[in-house]
């Protein structure tokens, strides 16, 4: 291998490093941001649903701008869709139970490809950053070994200086790798934190709405506990 490829091979090693740490700490900040943005959107969401007069009530807040307002968005609109069926019997009703759990589970389950998104690029740079590093490295090391072997004198000065140079890469791409981990393993135990908040949240979503009859809307019927009183009664 000519003095030319492995010259070019290693700044490329160096390079594609510096831009999967580029990614990796872009994806670090969204991510960070996002959850931010969601946990604080799904508090304040949480605080209106459980504070509502009525779970007809609760029908009406706007639940766009955060994962667990989406998921009872999407209990309600299956609510909405059954009762547009106009069955009222003990078949119908429980078809609105199933009805509604799955589309709850559907609405979890986008919610959680929405939170995962972006983070199999981060197991990826975790897994490959230290193999590219490795890569320059062996390259490094090899034109240093071939200038070496041109050179009057393989004095420990002679032989250090280039060697040193090419174990460069291997270090960056371990500096690379380890903040791209650890932001994945804890995106990831953030993601199944949220997933279970959600399931626990369609659970009480199921409870309220077999006390409300299945139904979203009630127009000139007697208001519902207040939820607050409801979800104790469930967790009870």
């Amino acid at each position: 291998m000519n003095s030319l490829s492995t010259n070019f091979i290693v700044p490329a090693a160096l390079w594609l490093l510096g831009i999967f740490s580029v990614i990796t700490w872009t994806l670090i900040v969204v991510k960070a941001v996002q959850g931010y943005r969601a946990a604080v959107r799904g508090r304040r969401f949480g605080r209106q649903f459980w504070q509502a007069r009525s779970f007809q009530a609760a029908a009406g807040l706007d639940a766009s701008d955060s994962p667990v307002g989406r998921v009872a968005a999407a209990g309600f609109n299956a609510l909405d869709g059954a009762d547009e069926s106009g069955a009222d019997d003990l078949e119908h009703s429980w078809s609105r139970h199933d009805l509604l759990e799955r589309h709850l589970r559907q609405q979890i389950q986008n919610e959680r490809r929405r939170a995962e998104a972006g983070l199999a690029v981060l197991a990826s740079i975790g897994s490959t950053a230290p193999f590219v590093g490795l890569f320059g490295t062996v390259f490094g090391i090899i034109h240093a070994l071939s200038a070496i072997s041109h050179a009057a004198s393989a004095s420990i000065d002679v032989v250090a200086g280039p060697i040193g140079e090419a174990l460069v890469a291997t270090g960056i791409g371990i500096a690379v790798a380890v903040p791209a981990v650890l932001a994945y393993n804890f995106f990831v135990r953030r993601v199944k934190g949220a997933a279970a908040d959600l399931d626990a949240f369609a659970t009480d979503f199921v409870t309220l709405a077999q006390k409300a009859g299945f139904r979203a809307r009630a127009a000139g019927q007697r208001a519902a506990p207040v939820l607050d009183t409801v979800r104790q009664e469930a967790v009870a």
